[in-house]
């Protein structure tokens, strides 16, 4: 009987070291082998790119400005939460006009280069605006406005830039497309996790314009990733040849698009966009009112978006490890699925449901946040993969930037339609007897992309979509090749 009971303890110790081992495993050590594998299949130099653009740019960047501008249009602005709604999708503008940023990345060099003039001007940009928005006393609402708006092109000029790197090396190394699009999207999640923990902090201690001074120190670093991109001069710099290459980029576009397994995937990113309206402005108002809100803190308000954060690298963990190999349709699908059940959180949180069920607001809200940027995240990935698996050879920051803007659009029209419904059902900064009709409203909307998903090819991430004559070079002098996008030391240029 002893040594029964020792066998069974023994075993008992060994299924919790195996388990250990595996949770070990899966959180720490494969992602370390991944990283390494993309070191060897890819130039290292490629990570500093994606780590300041997406990581820093974009994720670290989101994070702080999401908050401090929620709080700069309600405290400083003034303005109705259907106003703000609206406001935020302007910022998103030069997002849509992505395509433009990506035509002159791609066939207008400046003093002979492609990438590096782009990246400068990115990061002057940005930090000219933030700056401006943060030292400047009692600024108008349309000069406000403008200076967000340049500061967000500063950063799609540099995201399209750097998209442009993607995506060509996701056409040399097609079975790294997923790959590269998770190591994106995991550097842009942990750049948010890190910026909207301390936005809330922030934003107490130095306001919201004095968050837009951080954020302008922050674009310098893009400005470092243009002076030290090693890239070749580009050859024939004659305007004639410039517009030569406009009416291929042209064409090269139209012809693409021709392919039914091209425009049917653009048109559900825009549809599916579009019908899911945004009503986050009215939420915000809602979290932080003191009569029918939770009243929540600015750094409350932060921590409870940390956790969405978490939540989007969580759904990029799981697609990374168990869903990547699916065909791109029945991922979507059933992300869609629990996309409709999870807009009914906020449903039960404005009905205080959740209060009757003993569950405190902070808790539920940080679920709540949690699961739906999980899941939005799994839903998104799919599509950059095939995104970037639909762009001709030579045309890859072009035509990777129109079917982003092709998405951004429908977040713009997204945007608006949630300010027009708060607007139209009277949600103003103190009045929230009818948002729980805008969320019934936003989540019943939500299940019409089901509806379309058959417009997505029903193919794996390894599959080819564009036939081989696409995705070959016709002109060698019009590509950078992947071998020169490279970043390297300051110590490498000057020697």
């Amino acid at each position: 009987m002893a040594n029964r009971s020792e066998e069974t303890e023994h075993d008992a110790v060994s299924r919790r070291s195996h388990q250990g081992g595996m949770i070990l495993d899966l959180m720490l050590k494969r992602p370390i082998r991944w990283l390494r594998m993309l070191v060897e299949e890819l130039h290292w130099s490629f990570f500093f790119g994606v780590i300041v653009v997406y990581g820093v740019s974009q994720g670290l960047g989101k994070g702080l400005s999401k908050v401090s501008t929620q709080y700069y249009f309600k405290d400083e602005q003034m303005i109705q939460p259907s106003e703000a709604q609206v406001y935020v999708g302007l910022i998103q503008v030069p997002w849509i006009i992505k395509p433009v940023w990506g035509l002159l990345t791609d066939v207008v060099p400046v003093l002979g280069y492609r990438r590096r003039p782009y990246f400068i001007f990115a990061g002057v940009l940005s930090m000219v605006s933030m700056m401006v928005l943060s030292l400047h006393k009692n600024l108008q609402l349309g000069l406000a406005l403008s200076c967000l708006v340049a500061g967000s092109a500063g950063v799609a000029i540099a995201d399209v830039t750097i998209d442009a790197c993607v995506t060509q090396l996701s056409i040399s190394h097609p079975t790294l497309a997923a790959d590269m699009q998770s190591l994106c999207g995991m550097s842009s999640s942990i750049g948010s996790l890190v910026g909207f923990s301390l936005s809330g902090v922030l934003v107490h201690l130095f306001g919201s314009k004095g968050v837009y001074g951080l954020l302008g120190m922050t674009a310098g670093l893009i400005v470092v990733v243009g002076l030290i991109l090693k890239e070749s001069p580009s050859r024939s710099p004659g305007g004639k040849h410039v517009n030569e290459k406009f009416i291929d980029a042209g064409s090269a576009i139209w012809k693409t698009f021709q392919y039914g397994e091209v425009w049917r995937p653009c048109l559900f990113m825009l549809l599916s966009a579009a019908v899911s309206l945004h009503i986050h402005e009215g939420m915000f108002y809602w979290y932080t009112d003191s009569k029918d809100g939770p009243s929540f803190s600015k750094e409350a308000v932060g921590s409870i978006m940390s956790f969405g954060a978490i939540g989007s690298l969580v759904g990029i963990l799981l697609y990374q490890n168990f869903l990547k190999n699916f065909p791109f349709r029945n991922v979507v699908f059933w992300a869609l699925s629990l996309s409709v059940l999870s807009g009914f959180l906020d449903l039960i949180l404005v009905l205080r449901i959740n209060l009757k069920l003993g569950v405190p607001d902070y808790f539920f809200i940080v679920v709540d946040e949690f699961v739906s940027h999980m899941i939005s995240r799994i839903k998104w990935l799919p599509l950059l993969v095939l995104s970037s698996k639909l762009c001709p050879a030579g045309m890859e920051g072009t035509f990777f930037a129109l079917l982003m803007s092709i998405e951004h659009v429908g977040h713009l029209l997204s945007s608006w339609g949630g300010g027009v419904l708060l607007h139209a059902l009277k949600v103003t900064r103190t009045q929230f007897d009818n948002l729980w009709l805008v969320i019934v409203i936003r989540s019943l909307l939500r299940v019409v992309p089901i509806g379309l998903v058959f417009l997505i090819p029903n193919v794996d991430p390894s599959s080819t979509i564009l036939p081989a004559d696409m995705l070959m070079n016709r002109r060698s002098e019009d590509v950078v090749e992947t071998d020169k996008i490279e970043m390297t030391a300051l110590l490498s240029n000057e020697a």
